[in-house]
């Protein structure tokens, strides 16, 4: 459910403000992932991504880039700040027009209302996942 309240653009910026961007729009959906890989990302249960269109992300300021294999054979890229290395954003090259935002760098989150959690397979047992959220056991596309 979109918040209403929300004025876009929306600013968002790595911890050390060498990197920094404009939301244009509301995120597509919002999702949290449970596996192994977002949990030593975000240094807890799970990571947050909003998905986003490309052309809804304006950014400021040089950032570098890492990428790893996925299970599933899919390209996953990081960018984030060579300065403080607060990840920005992801992508997968074979979809260019999907940002994958890592929402707690905007300036105001209260657009961060997940819609789905994948790789429950991989959740910590003692985190809920809340009632009449979808649910995947590892990555529905």
């Amino acid at each position: 459910m979109e918040n209403t309240d929300i004025r876009y653009p929306v600013p968002g910026s790595c911890q050390c403000g060498k990197v920094t961007y404009e939301l244009l729009a509301a995120p597509i959906k919002v999702i949290i992932c449970h596996c192994r890989e977002c949990q030593k990302l975000s240094t807890s249960a799970f990571s947050i991504t909003a998905m986003v269109n490309r052309d809804d992300l304006r950014i400021n300021g040089e950032m570098r880039a890492w990428e790893r294999l996925a299970e599933n054979g899919n390209r996953n890229c990081a960018t984030f700040c060579p300065n403080c290395g607060n990840r920005i954003y992801h992508f997968n090259p074979a979809q260019p027009d999907i940002i994958k935002l890592k929402p707690g760098t905007l300036s105001d989150t209260r657009m961060i209302q997940p819609v789905m959690h994948v790789w429950t397979s991989e959740k910590q047992d003692w985190y809920q996942i809340p009632e009449g959220v979808e649910q995947h056991q590892k990555q529905p596309w």
